[in-house]
């Protein structure tokens, strides 16, 4: 490796290294609890999904967002090539030369934000919903459970269990913030069961009902986190992480629920001293 060859690694683990730092994502937690190789290929997944969904998320031209998109499946077939052009990418190499991590994978989580920039994610059908999750979360795990030990039918189950569990959470978690982007992502079979029918944003999360439905989503998410657990127990102590991941959002749906649904829009933040405990009680440190 020539020097200039090192720089270009080195600023490029740097960058995915701060991507990870300043979300202040909860799976930071978990990353951290990884070998080093581990660690950095997890921080390279991590900024790849960060990047692509700030594309679907930040205001501008829609044209030029769907745009950039396309660029960065250019830079996944450009990761494959051996020629990565960005410092996420450069990263990515790096731990698709590691672990060989699936290419669809990567297409199917562009696929995901490319649904969000459509406008799709407006009260959509279970269906549309169950699709989404699987491109924006299962296609993460399966890139995840590769690089904590290899793919299997159980890891592959796994992934689509918890990529549904996390998945439910974060829609309940983020209903005021997806609001005002003018997203609702509780599936319209069920405001229609409890007579909400107008697919408004705003005018949902006042609705009187608007909590049963949380409620059901809620009860859905503890459904896809037992089987995700009962997963993770057929498993070797290769997902240690995932044990943690599942503690961490486990709380944030317990957190959740304790609060109740009367404002579902308000924000919601894991207390730190919750993190720190669920982090000592699996051993981060």
């Amino acid at each position: 490796m020539t020097n200039s060859q090192a720089d270009l690694r080195r600023t490029a683990r740097n960058h995915v290294r701060g991507v990870v730092d300043r979300s202040g994502s909860s799976f930071g937690w978990s990353m951290r609890t990884l070998p080093p190789a581990q660690r950095e290929a997890m921080y390279a997944v991590y900024a790849f999904c960060r990047e692509v969904d700030d594309v679907a998320d930040e205001p501008g031209d829609p044209v030029a967002r769907a745009h950039e998109l396309e660029n960065w499946r250019t830079e996944i077939d450009a990761v494959y090539a051996g020629s990565p052009t960005r410092p996420t990418g450069v990263a990515l190499a790096g731990a698709v030369r590691t672990f060989g991590l699936p290419k669809d994978a990567f297409g199917a989580i562009i696929d995901g934000m490319a649904m969000d920039l459509r406008g799709d994610m407006t009260a959509p059908t279970e269906a549309v919903l169950g699709q989404y999750c699987d491109r924006v979360a299962g296609a993460v795990g399966r890139l995840s459970l590769t690089i904590f030990g290899g793919a299997d039918r159980v890891a592959d189950e796994l992934a689509h269990a918890l990529g549904e569990a996390l998945q439910f959470t974060n829609i309940l978690r983020d209903l005021g913030e997806d609001a005002q982007l003018g997203r609702l992502y509780l599936p319209r079979e069920r405001l229609r069961a409890h007579g909400i029918v107008s697919y408004d944003p705003a005018t949902v999360l006042a609705h009187p009902n608007i909590g049963i439905v949380c409620a059901e989503v809620a009860r859905l998410a503890r459904q896809r986190f037992a089987e995700s657990a009962a997963l993770v127990a057929r498993a070797e102590s290769r997902l240690k992480p995932v044990r943690m991941m599942i503690a961490v959002y486990e709380g944030i749906l317990s957190g959740l629920e304790r609060r109740g649904w009367d404002n579902p829009g308000a924000p919601y933040h894991m207390p730190r001293h919750t993190k720190l405990w669920i982090a000592l009680r699996h051993g981060i440190f």
